[in-house]
Formats: structure tokens, C-alpha cells, sequence
């Protein structure tokens, strides 16, 4: 008996070292301050066209997304969300930004990271994912999808892709010469409220919801007003998980669908660099 008990406690033991654990206190993790904005109908053939998007050229040129427009992502939000830019359907009562602290930390072996924000008030259009009144998801790349340097997780937004308009219904986000084998894809990760689980997929030449094997846990709580969501990856994973290493940055964007909406009717960042002990606009830093 004594010794079951003591193979029991020393399983438990290493089972409880194995397990990846977030940082204890987030508030001692530096926090990025990023809006997101609600952004239309502004697939990337709209904004490389140049007939219609300013920043076609400021794009050719090597500037990012975030260079011309980190500064007015709340003025842009707002004019998009009331219908007077680039939103045929403007929903009534549609908040035009959402501002988010993002954190990041690892532990050597698995990468955290966690979004705190405020619950907008909710707007009158029908509940278009009714059972889930909120999804927040990111996207890497490691460098291989074009246009993510630039854009972070736009790359993946066209014309074609469902809720745009005209659109077929069964055509989801997908990366131009995708290749998911040589690691042209993204790899996307996601929470869903109402379901209360986390999701670990990847955007290649679709966007497929299920089948990466990196994503730990994925958690979050509706504190007050403040919704608080952490997620737990794996540096290695398999197929449609991108390979995260110390010392590496990575091209990030994310995504909140407020208010049961899908599709386009989401709020957005700009593309950003997620750096692992690297520089980037997110600092993942060992605990």
C-alpha cells in the first residue's frame, strides 16, 4: 500500500511539473495597448487596388498597415461602423473599436499569451453566432505568407470570402499560394465564450477550425465588465502549428467578434510582430 501511495504521489509529481502554468501574476507582465477596429469591407484586394485605398503605394513601398494607421484605428472604427466608409450593412448601435491590453510570457516550452479588454455595449443587430456571444482568435505567421509582414493577419481577408458581399456562403478565409506543407499558412487559435473552449486550427488554402496539436488550454472569464482570455500554446506542434523558438518574432494579428457576430462584422488589428526573448510590438519574456 505504502508503495502505490508513493507511485501515485511521484506520478502526480511529474504530471504537475509537465503541465504548462501562466504567469501567476499578469500584472507584472509589460502589457501592449492595441485598438481594434471594426474594418468593413476592406479585403486585401481593396487595399492593394490603389484606386480606392490610399496606402497601396505606402505598401509597395515596405510600409506596414500599422505604420499609416496604429494612430487613427478608433477614428477609422467609428466611421466604418456607422456605415459612411466601406460598410454596405452597418449594423445600429455597432461599437467602431474596441481597445485591448495584450500580454505575453513563456516558460522555455510553452508560449501565453492573454487579452484584457471591457465588454462593449451591445448593439441591435440579431445574434448572428447565437451561441456565442464572443470569440476572440490570433493568427501567426513565421515569415512564409506574403503580405503578413505588412498586414499581420490580413493577408487572409478577400473579396471572395463569405459575409463579403456577393459572396458564397462556403467560402471561407484562405492565404494566397498557400502551402501547408513548406509553411504557407497561418496558424490560428481561438476561444469561444459560449462553447468555453478553445479551438487550434490554421489558415492555409482554407481556414480549417480543428486538427493542430499545440494549443494547451484556452481560457477565459467575464470579470465585471472585463473579459480576460488566456491562451496556452506549445512552441512544437504538428501539422498547422507554426514553430515557435526564443529569440524569433513573428507577424501577429488578432480578432474579437463582439456581440454573436461572424464573418466580417468582427473588430481587428493592425499587423503586429510578436517576439519570443525578441524585439517586437508583443515581448513574450521567460518567468
Amino acid at each position: 500500500m505504502k508503495r502505490t501511495m508513493i507511485a501515485g504521489a511521484l506520478c502526480a509529481l511529474a504530471l504537475g511539473t509537465a503541465h504548462a502554468a501562466p504567469p501567476a501574476d499578469w500584472s507584472k507582465v509589460a502589457a501592449k495597448d492595441i485598438t481594434l477596429f471594426h474594418p468593413g469591407v476592406s479585403p486585401m484586394e481593396w487595399i492593394t487596388k490603389g484606386t480606392e485605398h490610399g496606402g497601396a503605394r505606402a505598401l509597395r513601398k515596405g510600409d506596414t498597415c500599422a505604420d499609416c494607421h496604429s494612430d487613427e484605428t478608433m477614428k477609422m472604427g467609428q466611421l466604418i461602423a456607422s456605415g459612411q466608409k466601406i460598410e454596405p450593412s452597418p449594423i445600429a448601435g455597432k461599437v467602431g473599436f474596441i481597445p485591448v491590453k495584450v500580454q505575453a510570457a513563456h516558460d522555455g516550452d510553452t508560449l501565453y499569451v492573454r487579452f484584457s479588454w471591457k465588454q462593449p455595449a451591445a448593439a441591435g443587430g440579431a445574434k448572428m453566432d447565437e451561441a456565442n456571444p464572443v470569440k476572440i482568435a490570433f493568427m501567426l505567421d513565421a515569415g512564409k505568407v506574403e503580405g503578413a509582414d505588412q498586414s499581420g493577419c490580413w493577408a487572409s481577408c478577400h473579396a471572395d470570402s463569405r459575409t463579403m458581399p456577393g459572396a458564397a456562403d462556403t467560402k471561407k478565409k484562405y492565404v494566397k499560394n498557400a502551402d501547408l506543407a513548406g509553411g504557407v499558412f497561418y496558424d490560428l487559435l481561438q476561444w469561444r465564450s459560449g462553447e468555453k473552449k478553445g479551438f487550434d486550427g490554421y489558415v492555409a488554402d482554407t481556414r480549417v477550425m480543428e486538427g493542430g496539436k499545440a494549443l494547451v488550454s484556452a481560457e477565459g472569464k467575464l470579470d465585471g465588465d472585463t473579459w480576460s482570455v488566456v491562451f496556452a500554446r506549445k512552441f512544437a506542434g504538428g501539422e498547422g502549428d507554426v514553430a515557435l523558438a526564443a529569440g524569433q518574432t513573428y507577424n501577429f494579428g488578432f480578432a474579437i467578434h463582439d456581440d454573436h457576430a461572424t464573418g466580417r462584422f468582427h473588430h481587428v488589428s493592425l499587423g503586429y510582430k510578436l517576439g519570443i526573448d525578441a524585439k517586437g510590438d508583443i515581448q513574450a519574456t521567460k518567468q
